[in-house]
Formats: structure tokens, C-alpha cells, sequence
């Protein structure tokens, strides 16, 4: 395993550990690997010191199931509210959504994913959307 120090465009900075150099270079190359604060995928490595063991016990470091910054936390509340308020409609939610801009569905609050074009399209047409700062945790809808 390797921790890397990773910075955005947005200059947000954050570490994630990778099973190897090869790993993060993969990733990277297929747009896995994005901000931990803003999602943006264009990230790239930033100087980094070794971690050497002085012998001295330091405090435990944040483990990384938990945010360790303020932003890392409005983001994960913010999220924790989208998915307990709205419906995950996945892969639908062009359709979905059209299909309550037009009043042929009840209004209702939702959330998923579409392809660029789609969402152009949305926004083209007037379909009030907004793009997410993370991305879904589970595939069903």
C-alpha cells in the first residue's frame, strides 16, 4: 500500500492510500480518482516527504472512514440528506426528471446519474438540475 498527497485544480489537498504507484496511475488514467472535497477528477500528486518512525508515539491519526476536515464533513451531512430526502432514481433520472418537468409525474425530489449530452439536453429545455460533489454508493434504484 501507498499514501498519496493529492491536490485538485481547486487546490483542495487530501490523501488516499493505493495498493501501488501502478494502481494510482490506472485509476487516474480512467477518471477513478477525484477530490475528496469537490469531485473533481483532475488530481494530481503533490511532494511528499517519507514517513520515517522517530520512535516517539504521536496521536492517532484520523481513520479514514471519518472526515478529517470541516468541508469532508458538510459534505458527507450533505449527502447523508440527499440520500434520506430523495429518491435514487440511478440511470433514470433524465427521464425522471423530464418526465416531472412536464407534469406527466408528481414532483418529487431526486437524485441519480445521467451522460453529459442528457444533462445538456435537461438544461436546454429548462429542467432545473444540479450535479452532485459525490457520487452514488450503491447501483439500484
Amino acid at each position: 500500500m501507498i499514501q498519496y498527497s493529492l491536490k485538485c485544480t481547486q487546490d483542495h489537498q487530501f490523501d488516499s492510500w493505493f495498493q501501488s504507484a501502478a494502481a494510482f496511475d490506472k485509476l487516474q488514467a480512467a477518471g477513478m480518482v477525484s477530490c475528496a472535497v469537490c469531485g473533481s477528477s483532475d488530481v494530481h500528486k503533490e511532494l511528499m516527504a517519507p514517513r520515517v518512525n522517530s520512535g516517539k508515539t504521536a496521536a492517532a491519526p484520523t481513520p479514514l472512514s471519518e472526515p478529517a476536515s470541516q468541508e469532508e464533513k458538510a459534505l458527507r451531512a450533505f449527502r447523508e440528506h440527499v440520500e434520506k430526502h430523495s429518491d435514487y432514481v440511478g440511470g433514470n433520472f433524465a427521464t425522471e426528471a423530464r418526465a416531472m418537468h412536464l407534469g406527466e409525474t408528481p414532483h418529487r425530489p431526486i437524485w441519480g446519474e445521467t451522460r453529459g449530452e442528457e444533462a445538456r439536453s435537461l438544461i436546454e429545455d429548462g429542467v432545473p438540475i444540479a450535479p452532485l460533489p459525490f457520487r452514488p454508493t450503491r447501483k439500484t434504484s
